[in-house]
C-alpha cells in the first residue's frame, strides 16, 4: 500500500509539472495609453516611436478622416494627427524612409522625416486592404480581406500574387517566405504553395514572428496566441468577454515587448513577452 501511494504521488506530481509547463510563455502587462485613440488598427514600432493607424470612422468607409499617429513606446500619445486625410488606414510597413500603408483600395506612401504623403497607389481590382508586409529584397505585398487576395506591388502597380484565401486578414514575410492569415496558418514557399501551419478557430488578424520559427498571432475578436512552429499554439491574452479587440499587433524583439491596438477601446496596449 505505502508503494502504491509513493508511486500514485509521483504520477500526481509528474502531472502537475506537465500541466505547468504545457504552456511555456506568458504575457505581462506594461502599460495602456488614454482611451484617446480614434480606432487603432495597426501598431508599426519604429525605434522609440509607435506609428498607429487610426481609422477615426466606419472600418470600411472612404470617408478620409483616418490617420497615422505617433505614440511613444512608454505609452504617451505624441500626435493623432502626423499624418492625415486617410480613409480607413491598416497595415504598414517600412522600407528606407517610406511607410507603407493599406488604405481601402490604395497603398499609400509616407515621407517619416517629413511627416507627408508621397503618393497613393492605386490597386486596380481592389476595394478592403488589410495588411502590408516587406520582404528583405523590398518586394510590397498587401492583402485584400473581401476578396481574399494577396497583391505584389510591382512599381506604381498592383499585380495579383494570390487569391482564394477565404477569411483573408494578416501577412509577414520571413526570409524567402509569406505567412498569411485566413481560414487558418498558412506558410506561402516562393513557388506559391500554401502549406498550412494551424488552424485559426477565430480568425486571424495580426501576425509578428519571434525569430526562431515561432510566431505571435491575433484573432481580432480580444485573443492573442503564441504559435508554435509545429503549429502549436497557446493563448496569451483573452479579452473577448470585456470587448476589447486585439487587432494588427506590433511587436519588438529587442525588447520582447507586444503593442496591441484594442480598435474599438482606443488605446494601445504593451506587454512584455516571459
Amino acid at each position: 500500500m505505502k508503494t502504491l501511494f509513493k508511486v500514485s504521488a509521483a504520477i500526481t506530481l509528474a502531472l502537475s509539472i506537465s500541466a505547468a509547463s504545457a504552456q511555456q510563455h506568458r504575457v505581462v502587462k506594461l502599460w495602456e495609453t488614454p482611451n484617446k485613440l480614434a480606432i487603432p488598427e495597426s501598431v508599426f514600432p519604429d525605434g522609440k516611436i509607435l506609428y498607429v493607424a487610426l481609422i477615426n470612422g466606419k472600418p470600411w468607409d472612404k470617408d478620409g478622416v483616418g490617420s497615422i499617429g505617433k505614440v511613444s513606446t512608454e505609452g504617451k500619445i505624441i500626435d493623432t494627427a502626423w499624418v492625415t486625410g486617410l480613409n480607413s488606414p491598416k497595415g504598414m510597413g517600412k522600407h528606407g524612409n517610406i511607410l507603407y500603408v493599406a488604405d481601402m483600395d490604395e497603398v499609400v506612401t509616407i515621407d517619416i522625416k517629413k511627416g507627408a504623403v508621397i503618393s497613393k497607389i492605386k490597386i486596380d481590382g481592389a476595394e478592403n486592404l488589410n495588411d502590408i508586409t516587406i520582404d528583405k529584397k523590398g518586394a510590397i505585398y498587401v492583402t485584400d480581406s473581401k476578396l481574399g487576395k494577396v497583391f505584389k506591388l510591382d512599381g506604381n502597380k498592383g499585380m495579383l500574387y494570390l487569391e482564394g484565401l477565404k477569411g483573408l486578414n494578416g501577412i509577414k514575410a520571413v526570409d524567402n517566405d509569406l505567412y498569411v492569415l485566413a481560414d487558418a496558418m498558412y506558410r506561402v514557399d516562393p513557388a506559391k504553395k500554401l502549406t498550412k501551419i494551424t488552424t485559426l478557430e477565430n480568425g486571424g488578424d495580426g501576425i509578428e514572428p519571434i525569430g526562431n520559427g515561432d510566431f505571435l498571432v491575433t484573432a481580432w475578436q480580444g485573443y492573442l496566441y503564441y504559435v508554435k512552429a509545429d503549429g502549436t499554439k497557446d493563448i496569451l491574452l483573452d479579452t473577448h468577454t470585456a470587448n476589447i479587440q486585439t487587432a494588427d499587433i506590433g511587436y519588438d524583439p529587442s525588447t520582447k515587448t507586444i503593442y496591441v491596438p484594442t480598435f474599438f477601446a482606443k488605446s494601445v496596449a504593451a506587454y512584455t513577452l516571459q
